[in-house]
């Protein structure tokens, strides 16, 4: 006998209304995403990406690194599967929860690799720690265990003891490049409210959804 997962939160933290919302998805985010990170009170920024490619879906969380009003940023290995999905598929779909607000984002559209001038502008201000793993981890790759990931590390830490530590080229970033945002706010009775851009010939075409 399946054993059912019964108990559930009420949403009934706020309510969205169409006039409300901004012309442009990507101010609409800023808006939100502002609010998220003042209020959440961790990784707010995380989002969930799925990518595909073969008819195989991938999803992973990875963090939102910048926006702008073309999009979202994060970075990667760019030897990773997700990478590799995305070279045969440049599309992906994100989502962005956040439960004290009770409000979640989704987002759907192309994926870009930023230029290198955008990459090592980030890698560059990364913590010394965080540069010397990227160097270490052959992100998705299988390893024989804990101590070849350590002694890699290691290995790096003592290559660039006294250099700076230059951005590998197999890292960078990539920006999704919405042509789908809907913003979904949480209501009393599942009857939530939902609102979705859409990029039509040009323009944002903005509607209300049924729950």
């Amino acid at each position: 006998m399946k054993e059912h997962y019964h108990p559930r939160r009420e949403y009934n933290a706020k309510e969205l209304n169409f006039n409300e919302l901004l012309p442009y998805p990507m101010e609409q985010f800023a808006k939100w995403f502002k609010i998220a990170t003042e209020i959440e009170t961790h990784e707010p920024n995380a989002m969930a990406l799925a990518t595909t490619s073969n008819g195989e879906v991938s999803v992973r969380y990875v963090l939102l690194k910048a926006h702008d009003s073309d999009g979202l940023i994060f970075f990667s290995n760019y030897e990773s599967r997700k990478s590799a999905q995305i070279r045969a598929n440049p599309k992906g779909a994100a989502v962005f929860y956040w439960p004290i607000l009770q409000q979640q984002v989704r987002v759907e559209g192309d994926i870009i690799i930023l230029n290198q001038e955008e990459s090592d502008e980030y890698f560059n201000i990364r913590p010394q720690g965080s540069k010397i793993g990227t160097w270490a981890s052959p992100q998705s790759k299988p390893i024989p265990s804990r101590e070849y990931l350590e002694n890699l590390r290691k290995e790096y830490e003592k290559k660039y003891s006294n250099f700076r530590v230059p951005r590998p080229e197999f890292w960078g970033g990539y920006k999704l490049i919405p042509s789908l945002i809907e913003f979904w706010q949480g209501r009393p009775d599942r009857l939530h409210d939902r609102f979705e851009y859409r990029l039509k010939d040009g323009l944002w075409k903005k509607e209300r959804l049924a729950p």
